[in-house]
């Protein structure tokens, strides 16, 4: 519970830190420890909620409440739809949005927060299950509860032990692991993830290769007869600095720029006088067009090229992916 003594030690930016990382290791302890089986059960009642089409509410008033509304977009970017509900507003009709089946997520760090302690009685009847999130285990909040979750700090990190901050600290870091153990036991995986962000720098590392990838007429390619005069024109026509070699729509392999200069040193004035199939590399790095961005990527850095040949499982041709299109992608 929030202790309203003096500060030990003056204030500092430091201080401050030290103060809100220690009752988030405190936090660990307790999870560890005497409230694993409370938050395992947290757990067990978000996802049976989930199963049977229930919906998570989260609500709180002032900060706690601003603490809620993180939690319910961390909940529902991981694949557990969840929505804020304001108290005050719930006591003016907005608690209509409440039916059977339903399950409550409340934080409050007194537990004694009048709003909340207000809506007890419709969220018993009408709703499936209530967890809250306290720093006070013998609140009334925590005595109606059917999991109370401890949030405990010894002191706020705020100077006069007065503003809601190490308490809000461990509130969210609670509410990460709980919405992170759900997604966990759900099998929730990157795929699942992709869908959900589709925008932005996050979006692009989890698109597929097929969203990037280069096709159709854009694909450059020769047949393995082709003179290297026809390969550097389609090289050039394509500006992929590189060709595949097909035959009936297989990749045989490719040629890239770097090929191209290996050529002309070994066999000078003779180089032009060979064929694609005779200069080509018979293996070069292929992916699936299903495969994410970012493990494109990571497989471009890996093996230091510029370029995939993306082809199905009988090595048709369906594209090629350039390091240019992954510019300005970060590893997840």
């Amino acid at each position: 519970m929030r202790m309203n003594s003096a500060p030990s030690e003056p204030f500092t930016p430091a201080s401050l830190v030290r103060i809100e990382a220690a009752a988030l290791a405190a936090l660990a302890t307790r999870l560890d420890g005497p409230m694993q089986l409370a938050f395992l059960r947290a757990v067990d009642l978000v996802v049976a909620c989930g199963a049977a089409r229930g919906r998570i509410l989260l609500t709180g008033m002032g900060k706690s409440g601003i603490i809620a509304q993180k939690i319910a977009a961390t909940l529902t970017s991981t694949g557990t739809p969840a929505h804020f509900l304001h108290p005050a507003e719930a006591v003016h009709g907005d608690l209509g949005a409440l039916i059977p089946g339903d399950l409550v997520i409340a934080l409050s760090a007194s537990g004694e927060t009048e709003e909340i302690l207000r809506l007890l009685p419709a969220l018993k009847r009408k709703g499936d299950a209530l967890i809250s999130f306290t720093c006070n285990p013998q609140s009334t909040l925590a005595a109606t509860s059917d999991v109370a979750l401890d949030c405990s700090v010894k002191r706020e990190a705020c100077g006069l032990n007065l503003a809601p901050t190490a308490s809000t600290t461990t509130m969210l870091a609670l509410g990460d692991a709980l919405a992170i153990a759900v997604s966990v036991r759900k099998g929730f995986r990157a795929e699942d993830f992709a869908e959900l962000h589709p925008g932005g720098k996050l979006g692009r590392q989890l698109a597929r290769v097929r969203d990037l990838m280069h096709s159709g007429d854009a694909v450059p390619v020769v047949s393995p007869d082709a003179a290297m005069i026809d390969v550097i024109y389609e090289m050039s026509r394509k500006k992929l600095g590189m060709t595949t070699v097909q035959q009936d729509g297989r990749l045989l392999g490719v040629l890239s720029d770097g090929d191209l200069r290996r050529l002309l040193e070994q066999f000078r004035g003779s180089a032009l006088e060979h064929t694609a199939r005779e200069a080509m590399n018979a293996h070069p790095v292929t992916l699936a067009a299903d495969e994410l961005a970012a493990r494109a990527l990571a497989t471009l850095e890996e093996r230091r090229i510029t370029f995939l040949v993306i082809t199905d499982a009988e090595r048709r041709v369906e594209g090629i992916l350039h390091l240019h299109d992954l510019w300005g992608l970060e590893m997840i």
